[in-house]
């Protein structure tokens, strides 16, 4: 069985993952205590005890009530570079060598910056991570994700802000938050701007609502991948033991729309009650785009390592089925498609066959 210590020296990619989702608690601590924001813990511990347990509940409603306090943590320049130098740094710890924040500029107005300045202080936060990962020996790329929540009143403003930032940081586009009763549809405006201006875009679809929201995130709006996406499995029947794909699970495997799936959040939110019953190890067999995710490192206690060690220890997952949904990532990462395998060619493909050779 692989170790930890072999998943963490393992190229990773991680495509769906929340700015305001892995911040370290030591600076959530600091960040409240200068703004005057009250928390629910005083020790960064205790503070990550309770972000773990009041989003272990399985409801994403309440889940996503944890951010009230990370995001108050994000409201000025000087704390939104460093929160996003931490992510950079964070992940090329844990192996990662590309990874895309996504995050919501809407959120982080309250002490008067603009959507421009948010989205260039996170900019200059990734490349100061970017660089010092780089000088550490732990080369990384990052890009960050803009996202509008969907629970608002729909607009086109932050697609129109990805458009404009497209060249500078900001490789694609999402929507977020409470995902059942806020279809996609409700931003499609937002979708046909981004596809005028050829601009990628991911959609979260399929966790907390099902196969009526995939639809409409794929076949509607157009989105290039499925946040979580992981209720495609709903339109999947086991028949004698044979699988039986309905019309959009196959058009969705078969088109190779990549799943951002996130198994321990999964769990939190309710889509399995274990991760033995979590659909990930069928849409992997079934030959369907599977990525794997940490989508909150802070709320779920989780990183990329501890993604693939818990997906080892219940489904017997090896290098390859590692490497497999590794390169699945890469391939769907909004980058250009020569970057894209210039990574796989160069730095994933050697790793695992180095690992092999072990």
């Amino acid at each position: 069985m692989l170790s930890a210590e072999t998943i963490r020296s393992l190229p990773k990619v991680a495509l769906h993952d929340h700015l305001d989702g892995g911040l370290r608690t030591a600076t959530v601590l600091e960040h409240c205590a200068e703004v005057g924001h009250e928390l629910p813990a005083r020790e960064p511990e205790a503070l990550g005890a309770w972000f773990y347990a009041a989003a272990d509940s399985g409801s994403l409603v309440r889940y996503l009530r944890t951010f009230d306090h990370t995001v108050a943590a994000m409201q000025t320049a000087e704390h939104l570079h460093r929160v996003a130098r931490e992510f950079v740094l964070d992940q090329a710890a844990d192996g990662v060598v590309y990874a895309e924040a996504r995050w919501a500029p809407e959120q982080h107005l309250q002490r008067g910056l603009s959507l421009e300045e948010t989205v260039e202080a996170v900019r200059d936060g990734l490349a100061a991570g970017t660089h010092e990962a780089t000088t550490r020996g732990t080369p990384i790329i990052a890009r960050q994700i803009v996202t509008a929540m969907r629970h608002v009143e729909p607009s086109v403003t932050i697609a129109e802000l990805a458009v404009r930032y497209r060249d500078d940081s900001v490789c694609g586009f999402d929507i977020a938050g409470a995902e059942d009763g806020f279809p996609p549809s409700r931003f499609l405006p937002a979708f046909q701007l981004l596809k005028r201006a050829n601009l990628s875009f991911t959609i979260h679809a399929g966790e907390a609502a099902g196969l009526p929201s995939i639809w409409e995130a794929r076949q509607l709006c157009g989105a290039d991948r499925l946040g979580h996406g992981v209720r495609i499995a709903e339109d999947i029947q086991i028949v004698d033991g044979v699988a039986k794909l309905g019309r959009l699970a196959a058009y969705v495997r078969d088109a190779r729309v990549p799943l951002e799936i996130s198994p321990s959040s999964n769990l939190q939110t309710g889509v399995a009650a274990t991760l033995a019953e979590h659909p990930v190890e069928l849409l992997k067999d079934l030959g369907f785009n599977v990525t794997i995710n940490c989508d909150n490192r802070l709320m779920s206690a989780t990183t990329m390592t501890r993604e693939y060690e818990r997906l080892v220890e219940t489904f017997g997952w090896d290098l390859d089925d590692i490497e497999f949904t590794t390169v699945n990532a890469m391939r769907a990462a909004f980058l250009p498609h020569d970057h894209r395998e210039s990574m796989v060619r160069e730095v994933i493909r050697p790793a695992y066959a180095a690992a092999r050779g072990a």
